[in-house]
C-alpha cells in the first residue's frame, strides 16, 4: 500500500478529467492535420507498446478508423510480441494494419554488420549467430558518479558477460542501430505520402525532453499528440481509451537489440513511475529536500538525480533543434 506522502506526490501527475483531455487532444489533432497540414488522415507506427497504442487510439477518435492506417515495422531483432500485440491493437480499434519488414533494408545499410563489428572489438569471442547482445547504462543515477555504458553479451547457454564500452565502440553501435528508427520513419512517410495522410509521432514527454529518441527517426513526425504527457499520464489515457490489458501491463522495452532490454536499463536508470515524479519536481524547481521527504529518499540522491536530468537535457539539446538556416545576406 502506498504511503500518504507518495500519494501526495502522485496527485501532481493525476489527470483530473481524462475524458476531457482526450477530447481536447483529438480536437487539436484533427484541426492540425486537416486545416494546418492539409492532410486527410493519419499513419501511426505501432509496436505493441503503450505510447504508440495510445497515439493510435487518439488518431482513431480524431479521424475515424477508416482514415487511420497502422504500420508495424518489424526486423530480425524485433520481439515476436511486438507484432502480435500490434495486430491485437489494430483489431481492437478496427484500423487497417500493414506489416513492413525492414530486415533487408537494414542489411543494405549495413546496420547489423556495423553494430556487430563494434561489439566484436570489445568481445572478440562474440558470435552474432548464437549470442545476444545489448547496451546497458549503470543504474547509479542517485549517486554522484557519471553515467557509463557497458555492452552485455548473453551466450547460447544463458551466461552473461559485460564490459565497459569505449567511446568509439559505443558511438558506432548507437549509430548503427539508429538505422532502425530512421528506416521506420522513411516507411511511415512513404505510406503517408501515398495516402495524403500525416505521420503521427508517438514519443511521450520524457522521451522528448530527455532526448530518448533518434533525430529524424522516431523524432520525425508531423504531429506529436502525447509529447506533453508524462508516461504515468499516458497510462491514465490508456485505461480510458480501452487499450488491451496485455499492452498496458507490458514492461516498456526498446525492442532494438537482440537481447531483451528495458528502457530503464538502457536510458532512464529509474522506473518510469519514480522518474516522472522526480522529473516533475526538477521542472517545477521543487527543493530536493522536500521531494526527498515525500519519496523516502535522501536529499543527496534527489540532488544527484536532478543533476543527471540537467546533463541529459543539455547533451540532447541538439536533437530538439531544427536545422540552422543561414541568411545569404549575413
Amino acid at each position: 500500500m502506498e504511503s500518504k506522502t507518495k500519494l501526495h506526490s502522485l496527485e501532481r501527475l493525476r489527470i483530473e478529467d481524462v475524458e476531457s483531455l482526450c477530447d481536447k487532444l483529438t480536437d487539436k489533432l484533427r484541426n492540425d492535420v486537416i486545416y494546418q497540414l492539409n492532410r486527410r488522415g493519419a499513419v501511426v507506427g505501432i509496436s505493441g507498446g503503450i505510447d504508440s497504442s495510445v497515439t493510435l487510439a487518439l488518431a482513431v477518435r480524431a479521424f475515424g478508423a477508416k482514415n487511420v492506417v497502422a504500420i508495424m515495422l518489424p526486423e530480425r531483432d524485433s520481439s515476436p510480441d511486438s507484432l502480435r500485440l500490434g495486430n491485437e491493437l489494430a483489431k481492437t480499434f478496427g484500423v487497417k494494419a500493414l506489416v513492413e519488414d525492414l530486415t533487408e533494408a537494414l542489411q543494405g545499410f549495413g546496420c547489423y554488420k556495423r553494430r556487430d563489428e563494434a561489439i566484436s572489438r570489445v568481445f572478440p569471442s562474440f558470435n552474432p549467430a548464437t549470442d545476444k547482445a545489448k547496451i546497458v547504462i549503470n543504474q547509479n543515477i542517485g549517486k554522484a558518479i557519471p553515467s557509463v555504458f557497458s555492452v552485455m553479451i548473453i551466450s547460447a547457454d544463458g551466461k552473461k558477460h559485460s564490459k565497459l564500452l569505449p567511446v568509439s565502440e559505443y558511438l558506432q553501435i548507437v549509430a548503427s542501430t539508429n538505422f532502425k528508427q530512421r528506416s521506420r520513419m522513411s516507411m511511415l512517410y512513404y505510406h503517408a505520402e501515398r495516402l495524403h495522410y500525416a505521420v503521427i509521432g508517438t514519443p511521450n514527454k520524457a522521451e522528448v525532453d530527455q532526448g530518448f529518441f533518434v533525430k529524424y527517426g522516431d523524432g520525425g513526425a508531423d504531429v506529436m499528440p502525447i509529447g506533453g504527457l508524462y508516461k504515468t499520464q499516458v497510462y491514465q489515457l490508456a485505461e480510458f481509451l480501452g487499450i488491451p490489458d496485455e499492452i498496458i501491463q507490458r514492461t516498456p522495452t526498446t525492442d532494438t537489440y537482440t537481447a531483451e532490454q528495458t528502457q530503464e536499463e538502457f536510458f532512464y536508470q529509474l522506473p518510469f513511475e519514480t522518474m516522472d515524479l522526480i522529473w516533475h519536481g526538477w521542472e517545477n524547481k521543487c527543493p530536493p529536500e522536500e521531494l526527498a521527504h515525500e519519496l523516502d529518499k535522501s536529499t543527496d540522491e534527489i540532488r544527484n538525480i536532478y543533476n543527471s536530468f540537467e546533463r541529459k537535457r543539455k547533451t540532447t539539446d541538439y536533437l530538439r533543434m531544427p536545422p540552422i538556416f543561414y541568411d545569404h545576406n549575413m
